[in-house]
């Protein structure tokens, strides 16, 4: 499960045996040093971008891309909490706009067929950026896009009004005012604080573009877009959403003023398990699967796949344990921080890439990625697994162990681990979860849920004492930590509420210098390691398996698709 926040060659593999989660005391298991320099060697040596790039003029003009999702959505605003999610945002990208587009390296720049120009200017005292409009872009509908698409998403997006369920308010909650320019094609935001990531507003870092009329009021924001798509404008448009099979039909939009786009039609169909993609692919259902960690068959199946190849990049994607601190056993943060001691992240991130040619590095950070300039790990003491600690801290929180399993006041500590069902890595993590508490005397029962129900109705409502999934990042991490992990956020899933916490993110997201915040970002993760918010394993792996004639299309890393350049090279 993925939420969003959202051809290389082979990787040698590393051998490392999978320890069992035996050893008691104070023994630790962690990662050999030898072992870390030749993962951190390995991740050199992994590509930023993998997508087979061919120029436009030579990809075939024609033809059906069909491709899978993880998890059919209900709602379809990307805007909306439940809307967050990874799948939906792929799904968007060819019909929805996007202002700034982001290459591998990070970098952005204005996308031409909805931009003409963009200037961020401080030369007022305050940052103002000027977006113009291209005068040819128009929704779906024949509606001009104008200033007002922009003013009605900030309004719905800045968090005065909680009627609108925003995934996250970052960067609009610093923007003062959307005013009208020279004309409709012009907007003029105006920000009260300076707000280094605004490149992130208006794309599928924050979300899509989406129509001033569906965004206008709660009700519109709630149910407009909700299994429907009214509007559209980019170069697809719907012809089909088949919730009865869980398929999206796109096609190109003939009404499209910007560069044909080289399919004629793009398929999305919602698959239930990654097993059954890649099997859906080797059958030739599919033109290219997603390779999930903790999956080495479904890696050398898809190997074996005629005239495919695997594509591979660094991304800025990583998987994670979330640990509720809200459920009645996890409210005090001492006891959670007993939980993340007991959990042995070597061997969880060991069993999940083994055999998946990648490097086996676990992840130190909750902004940064390992690849990142600014990577420090900063795990501290809470990041290695200890025991003992575990016990010391469970005992002294009034939790004696009686039994099989610790109890306090008559009460066993017993915990739930979701996962969705039909994936294979969730259940092998919760397996091994389950033994490493164990032995601290904490109960955890692996509880499988509904791969569609998984995220709206367990994650979001907090239905969950801990789960695993993926944060889908963007190539501007900063904007992440209000989102994730401030104090009332929508998408502050385990409900954390720590005001030291806020206020190191707030210092680290209102810097405008690029070191200092970046400083104060790491400073900031210490805190979100000691309050025990979110567990990181690793930087998730970004694989897929693709036909070779599929052209401009893989393992994209920090980059985003152009739909239009996405085919067939023969």
């Amino acid at each position: 499960m993925n939420v969003r926040y959202r051809a290389a060659a082979g990787l040698a593999g590393l051998a490392m045996a999978v320890s069992a989660c035996a050893g008691g005391g104070g023994e630790t298991t962690q990662s050999d040093p030898q072992q870390s320099q030749q993962a951190q060697q390995q991740m050199a040596e992994t590509p930023s971008i993998s997508i087979n790039p061919v120029a436009y003029e030579q990809v075939k003009d024609g033809g059906t891309l069909t491709l899978a999702i993880g998890q059919w959505p209900t709602q379809w605003n990307g805007n909306h909490v439940d809307g967050n999610q990874a799948d939906t945002a792929t799904m968007l990208d060819p019909i929805m706009p996007q202002l700034m587009m982001a290459d591998e390296n990070a970098e952005f720049t204005p996308n031409a067929d909805y931009l003409t120009d963009v200037k961020s200017d401080m030369s007022s005292g305050k940052q103002v950026v000027t977006y113009t409009i291209n005068d040819k872009a128009q929704w779906s509908d024949g509606t001009p896009m104008t200033w007002k698409d922009l003013e009605t998403t900030w309004k719905a997006q800045n968090g005065e009004n909680d009627k609108f369920k925003a995934s996250s308010t970052d960067g609009w909650d610093k923007i003062e005012s959307v005013e009208k320019g020279d004309s409709d094609k012009v907007a003029v935001i105006t920000f009260d604080k300076p707000y280094s990531e605004w490149q992130g507003l208006f794309n599928r870092g924050t979300s899509h573009l989406f129509p001033a009329e569906h965004m206008a009021t709660p009700e519109a924001y709630e149910n407009d877009y909700l299994q429907k798509i009214p509007a559209t404008a980019g170069p697809f448009k719907v012809e089909k959403i088949d919730e009865g099979t869980k398929t999206l039909t796109l096609v190109r939009d003939e009404n499209w003023w910007g560069q044909k786009a080289k399919l004629d039609k793009l398929i999305f169909r919602a698959i239930d398990s990654p097993t059954a993609e890649v099997n859906a692919f080797a059958n030739g259902e599919l033109d290219a699967a997603y390779i999930e960690s903790g999956s080495p068959a479904d890696l050398k199946r898809a190997k074996e796949v005629p005239n495919a190849e695997i594509r591979k990049a660094l991304s800025p994607n990583w998987r994670h344990i979330t640990v509720n601190n809200q459920s009645e056993f996890l409210k005090d943060k001492s006891v959670r921080q007993a939980v993340q001691y007991a959990i042995n992240r070597d061997v969880i991130t060991q069993s999940d890439l083994k055999d998946m040619e990648w490097p086996l590095q676990t992840l130190g950070n909750h902004v940064f990625m390992n690849n990142h300039k600014a990577y420090v790990d900063n795990s501290g003491d809470l990041g290695k697994y200890n025991l003992e600690k575990s016990k010391q801290l469970l005992e002294a929180a009034g939790w004696k162990q009686d039994g099989e399993y610790r109890k306090k006041d008559g009460k066993e500590f017993a915990l739930e681990f979701v996962i969705p069902t039909g994936t294979p890595v969730a259940q092998t993590e919760g397996e091994l979860t389950q033994a490493m508490l164990k032995e601290a005397g904490i109960k955890l029962t692996i509880r499988p849920v509904p791969l569609d129900k998984f995220f709206n109705d367990f994650i979001i409502k907090g239905d969950f004492d801990l789960v695993p999934f993926s944060w889908i990042g963007t190539p501007l991490p900063l904007g992440s930590m209000p989102q994730i992990y401030k104090t009332g956020s929508e998408s502050n899933f385990p409900n954390a509420s720590d005001p030291a916490v806020d206020a190191a993110i707030q210092a680290a997201v209102d810097e405008t210098d690029p070191a200092k915040a970046i400083e104060l970002a790491n400073a900031a993760d210490k805190l979100v390691w000691d309050m025990v918010h979110t567990i990181p394993l690793y930087q998730r792996p970004d694989i897929w398996a693709v036909k070779k004639t599929v052209a401009n299309f893989g393992a994209r890393g920090y980059a985003y698709y152009d739909w239009t350049a996405i085919g067939f090279t023969a």
